[in-house]
């Protein structure tokens, strides 16, 4: 096969599956792209080319014996850099974990090593996963394949740019207020935050415990599918884990949908919005209603205070969850240090002065006023109340339509740099994604045209919980409405 990295996960699978190609030579394509491109990109922060190929032979051994290959069946895959793997760096792109090496494997990990998937490399991120535009990272900035001068959007910014650029065709990310979904926005690719709790967090580093989720980056529908496929599914390690039946959601996606009601929310296309992401958002859902859907309006009279409410939660359980760094136990010690005249507060405040960057500070510091005592009540626990109705919103609407679709950012991909010195501008981004966090529900990013510099433009479908075979199954619609679409 030729020109692999503009290939269908179908077309990838069938060629595996009937011998045309070995998981070997695919995963060589993808270790020369990588070469190729990364330094340009920086999409990638470590990659192991002999594991990788190691892995890849035994696939493909495995297959020629007659054994039964996994679900991946070779694909090679890079995962964001805030999932564990035994023996490789793991850093969050930060300072504070730049020497760290787990000795376990994240639940996700051992799911896709199962599966027969080639895990290629770690990918870059926002420091601790707390950023829109993968800028943050002690391992520099990530560069949009589609134009070097733009942001792929973040926290998940390696990930969506590799797939985007043909490294690799699948990558897992993480999505605590629209770290999958925005960059995949930004890059043309499909991205998906799955319900919370349909995949295990443990191995993965805490950044906001109730808002967390890893998701599936593909080239199209069809790989994000598999992706959520060997992933999914309940693990007693992880006590937010549920323990509920995982359809097929490879096969579910082809399947015709009938009766399909569609709903739009007012508050999805008010001030703000770019004018070419919104005509081509309408453009989406005009296809899907020539589809045969029912397009109705729906309210979430809530979705309003989203942003103020996820930036009251998500610092203050990032508080919570970055103490345990304290240059003790493990991670960053500062070398500034001298026993003899400093004490052990000396020691913690030196650490994690060096250790963290200037936005995870922001975030440690706004958690941890919400929580003090005299503002909990006032911040955090109003907070948890308005999330509440946030998620009530989406309940009522669900009874009246099966999916809610709408634009994933407000604008396209912006300039690098354009957003760092205001970090309001940078967490508005987020205004269309986060409220799907806060209700838990999953949703997904599918492309949905180019605006007239370049830049790609991604369709919002977000469901009821646990119905990710129903909204793969619209996104599949909306992809064969719109094509994949495809650089160079």
């Amino acid at each position: 096969m030729r020109d692999l990295h503009k290939q269908s996960t179908a077309a990838l699978l069938s060629a595996l599956n009937n011998g045309e190609l070995t998981s070997r030579t695919l995963t060589e394509a993808c270790l020369a792209r990588i070469d190729e491109l990364n330094p340009q990109t920086n999409a990638f922060v470590s990659v192991d080319a002999e594991a990788a190929l190691a892995k890849a032979d035994a696939v493909d051994a495995k297959r020629s014996s007659g054994g039964d290959v996994g679900l991946l069946s070779g694909l090679p895959i890079g995962i964001k850099d805030n999932m564990c793997q035994t023996g490789t760096p793991t850093t969050c792109g930060s300072k504070m974990l730049a020497n760290y090496k787990p000795p376990y494997d994240a639940h996700v990990v051992e799911r896709l090593n199962a599966a027969d998937g080639v895990i290629v490399g770690k990918l870059n991120m926002d420091e601790f996963a707390m950023g829109s535009s993968t800028e943050t990272s002690v391992a520099g900035v990530t560069r949009n394949p589609w134009n070097a001068e733009h942001s792929p959007g973040g926290s998940s910014g390696g990930s969506a740019a590799a797939v985007a650029a043909g490294m690799v065709p699948l990558a897992l990310g993480s999505d605590t207020g629209g770290s999958i979904r925005q960059p995949a926005s930004f890059c043309g690719v499909v991205g998906m935050k799955p319900t919370y709790g349909r995949v295990s967090r443990f191995g993965l580093v805490a950044f906001a415990s109730s808002l967390d989720q890893i998701g599936p980056f593909a080239r199209d529908v069809k790989g994000a599918s598999l992706l959520l496929q060997a992933i999914a599914g309940h693990d007693k390690r992880d006590t937010t884990s549920v323990d509920a039946d995982v359809p097929d959601y490879v096969d579910c996606i082809d399947r015709p949908l009938e009766g399909l009601r569609v709903g739009i929310v007012d508050e999805h296309y008010g001030a703000g919005l770019d004018d070419e992401v919104q005509a081509a958002v309408r453009k989406s859902i005009n296809a899907l209603e020539a589809a045969g859907a029912t397009v109705k309006q729906v309210e979430l009279p809530h979705a309003k205070y989203s942003v103020a409410t996820y930036y009251l939660i998500a610092p203050s359980e990032a508080s919570s969850n970055l103490a345990r760094y304290d240059g003790i136990h493990y991670g960053y010690r500062s070398p500034n240090f001298d026993p003899k005249d400093d004490g052990l507060v000396d020691l913690y405040c030196r650490s994690r002065g060096e250790g963290f960057g200037p936005e995870v500070k922001r975030r440690i510091m706004l958690g941890t006023y919400a929580l003090s005592a005299g503002y909990y009540d006032a911040y955090y626990l109003r907070a948890l109340k308005v999330r509440r109705r946030i998620r009530e919103d989406y309940d009522k609407a669900f009874k009246e339509v099966d999916v809610i679709a709408g634009p994933v950012c407000p604008s396209t991909a912006f300039r690098l740099g354009e957003k760092m010195d205001d970090p309001l501008a940078m967490y508005l981004s987020d205004v269309y994604t986060i409220s799907a966090n806060l209700a838990g529900i999953p949703g997904i990013s599918v492309p949905c045209g180019l605006s007239d510099s370049g830049l790609p433009i991604g369709l919002q479908l977000q469901g009821p919980a646990f119905e990710e075979a129903k909204l793969l199954q619209v996104a599949k619609m909306a992809e064969a409405a719109n094509g994949v679409l495809t650089r160079e």
